[in-house]
């Protein structure tokens, strides 16, 4: 009788066993998911970026390191590997962007294109997306993170060394307006 239930035990741990490590599994699987969807959504900010920044430039000649900042840090942005570089990149990108935004705000002219006001809503829409995306992945990460930090699942999540992942955020600079000077 004592080797049944002991016997037990052990079927009903190995079984948590498995079902833990096949949990941490697929949460990987959506994290790479959550970011490729989001990454897709960069790219395309990445390739409306140089039809805006041409369009701009016929108007505001003078302008040229707001230019250079929207495309420095496209480039950027373009080339980072990790979560934690991509954040930080994509963070300088918003803040090139809206000071971008806000330059046009002050040539009448550029704000009455029709191509730019077109890009704008095209870029606008993006926003948008990626906002929705970095939801779904920091929603991922948290339960990933949750799952790390709390037992009986940190268990598992320490025998197959894994550790909290960062969430993409935004940094402080970009919850402040955007300040231009002429």
């Amino acid at each position: 009788m004592p080797y049944i239930i002991l016997g037990a035990i052990v079927v009903v741990i190995a079984i948590w066993a498995i079902s833990s490590y096949n949990m941490f599994k697929k949460l990987k699987v959506r994290i790479e998911e959550a970011f490729a969807t989001m990454d897709v959504y960069l790219k395309k900010r990445y390739d409306l970026i140089p039809n805006l920044i041409e369009t701009v430039k016929g108007y505001v000649k003078h302008e040229k390191d707001t230019l250079e900042g929207v495309v420095n840090a496209r480039n950027k942005s373009l080339t980072a590997k990790t979560v934690e570089d991509k954040t930080m990149s994509e963070n300088q990108l918003t803040q090139a962007l809206g000071k971008l935004f806000a330059l046009a705000e002050s040539y009448p002219q550029l704000k009455a294109d029709t191509q730019f006001t077109d890009l704008s809503q095209n870029l606008s829409s993006i926003e948008e997306e990626i906002a929705k995306s970095r939801t779904y992945y920091n929603a991922v990460i948290r339960q990933f993170n949750t799952k790390c930090e709390t037992i009986p699942s940190m268990i598992i999540a320490n025998l197959m060394h894994l550790k909290t992942k960062a969430f993409f955020e935004t940094d402080t600079a970009q919850r402040e307006n955007v300040k231009v000077e002429f």
